[in-house]
């Protein structure tokens, strides 16, 4: 009875898992919220004549920025308005 127990044992430690344990690694998807950053990353590739110019991530903001704040804005729509005084 003392060789029985033995045997189970041995065979139990060489096999780590049980059966009902052993995963699927071909079935495995990746999961999907693993390193999500809390921010959005919008990458913008420049031609390289611009890219002499404006040296740093700091230099291309401003001067977008700048742009954006001399364009005309849209007039906001009746909706849009009425939405905002509710």
């Amino acid at each position: 009875m003392t060789k029985l127990r033995a045997t189970k044992t041995r065979k139990r430690a060489s096999d780590d898992l049980l059966p009902e344990y052993r995963f699927d690694y071909s079935k495995a998807r990746p999961n999907r919220f693993a390193n999500c950053p809390k921010e959005r990353v919008l990458v913008v590739m420049i031609d390289p004549e611009v890219a002499k110019v404006f040296t740093t991530p700091e230099s291309v903001n401003g001067v977008l920025r700048a742009v954006v704040n001399a364009m005309p804005r849209a007039p906001k729509s009746k909706a849009a308005i009425r939405r905002k005084a509710q």
